[in-house]
């Protein structure tokens, strides 16, 4: 099995530096912003054999009847699949495919990856647009080239010039204003029982909160509770991300309803394991990738064409029930949808020593939103360890273009966690609004729901 995975991995290597050497290199300024280029510097128009379509303005229109809360439905539900990929046919279409999906399909008994027509659906708010060309004039990096400055409500680069421009405009993303939900996550074994914790979590994006905008102070607010199992019902995770987090690292505290304090919790951040995940997730793994970038040297490999998660509504409707999807050595691939995108290829190499348990990372971001949709991650030997996929949707009544739900797979131990199922929790994310207050997330704060 590892000397297959091996394989796989070198021929995907191999494929895709002659794919990403091929491609002609685009000479784009600031001026194509809004005109060759989309306000978020994605390329406006499709591609040369149609397959990927051109931009016109990305799905902006809610389903009649969509209150916030509720869930959205599928747009695209009566489309079939274009093609099937499998262990049979992967190596024709290795060349647009992650390393880490081409080790699923050859590594996994029977998985296969379907692939749909592709729907250019990411979309933002106009202020989100205006912004976006405005930064592409004023942001820049800071002087040691770990932190955003004079960047304001939406990606500070949309024209990125190297790696760190490019994770940035990933953190920094449009996500709505704050984010509420109550989700289900599921740790595997290798022969597929799991087990489930579910928590409520409630973020705060003041960056992209145009009456909160103050990026020199906060990154996002962060307040997650455990609420099943009972044994660990209770438990409450209080952080604070600054918006340079080399400088002034994130704040966290955390409650145990066993001990009913409140402690500091320095430790949350890099490559600590997530709480209740089993080691399967880093903090930093966190949506695809969080935090400070300062362990890692960050190269910008450039655009290619690749087989991502996205439009992937079917795996979050109502009546689709848990077992439906969680299914032994990964997510029902029967539930998933893969389009054909352009993405931004952004590669991280561990510095000299600096310490964290991945020595590579190969990070695929998609272009109309910046949402990273797959994530590969190396152990030191050089080996792939482990992949992450996004499902990826747009939410129309934002609109943003974002990650509903995530599968952290270990290729290795053949273990995964699936994070941020909500089909059988009565309710679906929510991202605007403006009932949570920056006063909500103190320590006191935390003590006091702590001890009700």
């Amino acid at each position: 099995m590892k000397q297959t995975l091996l394989a796989a991995t070198m021929l995907a290597a191999t494929m895709f530096v002659a794919a990403t050497t091929a491609a002609p290199a685009l000479a784009q300024t600031a001026a194509d912003l809004g005109h060759s280029l989309t306000p978020l510097g994605a390329i406006k128009a499709g591609n040369a054999d149609g397959t990927i379509p051109a931009w016109t303005g990305g799905l902006t229109t809610a389903s009649p009847g969509y209150v916030a809360g509720s869930f959205r439905k599928d747009p695209f539900a009566g489309e079939k699949p274009l093609l099937v990929i499998n262990a049979q046919n992967v190596d024709r279409y290795a060349s647009k495919l992650a390393e880490g999906t081409i080790a699923m399909v050859r590594t996994l008994p029977g998985y296969h990856v379907d692939v749909y027509p592709t729907h250019r659906t990411g979309a933002a708010p106009q202020f989100v647009y205006d912004n976006a060309i405005a930064n592409a004039g004023r942001a820049h990096l800071s002087a040691n080239g770990l932190d955003v400055e004079d960047a304001k409500l939406s990606v500070p680069f949309p024209i990125p010039h190297n790696g760190n421009e490019a994770i940035w405009n990933h953190i920094l993303r449009w996500r709505g204003h704050q984010l509420q939900r109550t989700v289900a996550n599921a740790v595997t074994t290798p022969s597929g029982d799991y087990s489930l914790t579910r928590w409520h979590e409630q973020i705060i994006f003041p960056y992209n909160t145009p009456d909160m905008n103050n990026p020199a102070k906060w990154d996002s607010m962060f307040w997650q509770e455990v609420l099943a199992p009972p044994r660990i019902a209770g438990q409450l995770t209080l952080v604070i991300s600054h918006q340079d987090p080399a400088e002034q690292p994130r704040e966290a505290w955390t409650y145990n309803p066993g001990e009913r304090r409140v402690r500091r919790a320095p430790e949350i951040n890099y490559d600590t394991p997530v709480t209740n995940t089993d080691g399967l997730e880093t903090v930093d793994d966190y949506d695809m990738y969080n935090g400070a970038i300062d362990r890692y040297s960050w190269k910008l490999v450039g655009r290619k064409e690749v087989y991502i998660p996205y439009n992937s509504y079917k795996i979050q409707l109502p009546g689709v029930k848990y077992t439906d999807i969680i299914k032994p050595g990964a997510v029902n691939p029967d539930l998933l949808r893969f389009e054909l995108h352009r993405v931004w290829v952004v590669e991280a190499t561990l510095k000299p020593g600096f310490r964290h348990i991945y020595a590579r990372r190969t990070f695929y971001i998609d272009e109309d939103s910046w949402q990273c949709a797959i994530a590969d991650r190396y152990d030191s030997r050089g080996q792939l360890w482990r992949t992450a996929l996004a499902f990826v949707e747009t939410a129309p009544d934002g609109p943003l273009t974002g990650a509903d739900g995530y599968e952290f797979l270990d290729l290795q131990a053949h273990r995964y966690l699936v994070q941020g199922l909500h089909s059988e929790e009565g309710s679906a994310p929510t991202y605007m609004g403006d009932s949570l207050t920056p006063g909500d997330y103190t320590a006191d704060a935390l003590r006091r729901v702590g001890r009700r």
